[in-house]
């Protein structure tokens, strides 16, 4: 991976998230190599043209002091959106760091979402902030075929094991499963696994689009060969989502759970 130093222009910008006013991302790129990647769109504006998503990162160089936290009082604050704020990198670079100690004072909603071990290390961070909520993002409790579909993100077990720390230093927590796999993501089991240590639940399909469909339905026929083509007939007509949506729904009343549901029913997707 090519890794390179650059200067930014801003370090914390408007969202097009609907819930989310703010969201920062303290690196161009990513290092996990999810083969579900719905972030590759963003390599247009990198000035890495001719390059792969996930074969470069930029560390943002920025003068963080320039963040002030009064600025954000009463907004929703998403770290991050196009990348993950604790990449293995981040251990060396401490961008993320750097952003949440320049925002300590805000009364802003921050949310956090990572698939790394590495966030219980701001665990300290975290409790200078009286509105904050940190989540850990999965799809399938199986560490094996976690490596497979995200190389270089924690081990599902670590960052269970990781939201269980912070739960118990007295930090909100939520779970974003995400994205679901289609037979293979077994959200209930997830949830059980979880639910000691928050009750906040998010969840979000697996979108097939133009670049990623390949590759997934090339880690199905290898590893899952007897779904393949359930997968091809689900990228054609999204009716599968409606009926796991109702599932889920049922699912969380009854176990009396915060809940929301993030499906897009659009089925294969070409933009």
């Amino acid at each position: 991976m090519k890794v390179e130093i650059r200067e930014a222009k801003s370090i914390i910008t408007k969202s097009k998230i609907p819930t989310i006013d703010f969201v920062i991302n303290p690196y161009t790129g990513c290092q996990h190599g999810c083969i579900y990647c719905y972030a590759e769109f963003m390599i247009r504006f990198t000035g890495h043209k001719g390059e792969k998503w996930g074969d470069f990162l930029d560390i943002k160089k920025y003068d963080f002091n320039k963040i002030k936290p009064s600025k954000y009082d009463g907004k929703k604050i998403l770290l991050s959106s196009v990348t993950d704020p604790y990449l293995p990198l981040e251990k060396k670079y401490e961008n993320t760091k750097k952003i949440l100690r320049a925002l300590i004072g805000t009364t802003a909603e921050i949310q956090i979402l990572t698939k790394s071990k590495l966030v219980t290390r701001d665990i300290d961070l975290f409790k200078k902030f009286e509105n904050i909520k940190v989540g850990i993002s999965l799809n399938t409790l199986d560490d094996v075929f976690s490596r497979v579909i995200e190389p270089a993100a924690s081990k599902p077990s670590d960052r269970l094991m990781a939201l269980k720390k912070i739960a118990e230093e007295g930090i909100d927590t939520y779970v974003f499963i995400s994205p679901f796999f289609p037979e293979i993501t077994d959200f209930e089991q997830i949830i059980e696994k979880a639910v000691n240590f928050t009750t906040n639940f998010s969840f979000e399909n697996l979108n097939f689009r133009t670049h990623n469909i390949h590759r997934i339905n090339k880690i199905i026929t290898k590893y899952k060969k007897d779904l393949l083509s359930k997968y091809k007939k689900i990228q054609k007509e999204s009716s599968y989502w409606d009926f796991i949506e109702m599932k889920i729904k049922k699912y969380c009343e009854q176990k009396e759970l915060n809940y929301h549901i993030e499906f897009h029913h659009g089925g294969f997707s070409k933009s």
